[in-house]
């Protein structure tokens, strides 16, 4: 008896110990928030604000945390990035202002549990010296999850298109993300799959950005075709642009509504954006 009683109390230690350890096994989180830039809305209401935008995001996917696209490279024309920070650089294609405009809204998601990409609009800027920049004057904030590239801006000639990123350029960022921190993953952003590399997929969140659909359907279609071709791969997708307001805008809940249907048809989603050029008309700033 006194076997048997030992027995059970040890498979319960076991099994408690299994069940402790599980949650460190589990996938992230679904994240669902906004894309944030200095020119995409009318105005800034400041770092409360977007903090309330990423939490009310949030809640619509029960299950998700909030999550952000923070832009801290601005495409500057003629090949060069604008960094909205203080940065010193070698490379004539990178220049920089001289007050750090993100740190506040950084310092209020590390104490919310807001996680955050920071991405730039790269130009001609070496893509290895802008990782080392952006992630040297920021990776000591935990809120950040990583960096992303929006391709549309990668080596353009001023038109949203872009050149595509190969193989060996990706594999080159990643090794370059995770020299600063290990966990950090990188996202790649373009509305054509073409612009994507070819087949490396190792760290790297593959978010689409398309526009100017002619309706729901439509956009439901394309967006589905992204997460089959990048699945298994984890993939974003960010919308409510305005060219588009003339659909969604009749939906009760447009943010919600969209966001379900893309994870309905792409179960591979990592992340889910509402795009700033129209956030004060869905998320207005509250009393």
């Amino acid at each position: 008896m006194k076997t048997l009683l030992f027995s059970t109390i040890l498979l319960a230690l076991l099994l408690g110990g299994c069940a402790s350890a599980a949650p460190a096994n589990e996938e992230p989180s679904l994240g669902a928030g906004f894309r944030y830039s200095t020119y995409g809305p009318p105005t800034n209401p400041g770092p409360q604000y977007w903090l309330s935008v990423g939490q009310r995001m949030s809640a619509k996917f029960p299950g998700s945390h909030p999550e952000t696209i923070w832009i801290v490279g601005n495409f500057h024309g003629s090949g060069k990035t604008y960094l909205s920070f203080l940065a010193e650089s070698d490379d004539p294609n990178i220049t920089s202002g001289y007050v750090d405009m993100n740190a506040a809204a950084l310092d209020l998601f590390d104490q919310n549990g807001v996680k955050v990409w920071l991405q730039v609009e790269p130009g001609d800027a070496d893509m290895l010296t802008l990782i080392d920049l952006v992630l040297n004057q920021y990776k000591q904030h935990p809120s950040v999850i990583g960096f992303g590239v929006d391709v549309e801006w990668y080596k353009s000639n001023g038109s949203a298109e872009g050149t595509p990123v190969s193989d060996a350029e990706a594999e080159a960022w990643v090794k370059a993300i995770r020299a600063h921190n290990p966990e950090y993953r990188l996202f790649l952003k373009h509305w054509d799959q073409n612009w994507m590399p070819p087949t490396y997929r190792d760290g790297i969140v593959f978010i689409n950005d398309s526009q100017q659909f002619s309706s729901f359907e439509h956009m439901d279609s394309e967006f589905a075709a992204w997460g089959a071709h990048f699945a298994p791969a984890q993939v974003g997708y960010q919308y409510g642009y305005p060219a588009d307001k003339f659909w969604w805008s009749k939906l009760s809940d447009p943010a919600a509504e969209i966001g379900q249907a893309i994870l309905a048809k792409s179960p591979n989603t990592a992340a889910l954006f509402w795009v700033d050029f129209t956030v004060l008309d869905v998320f207005p700033p509250e009393e």
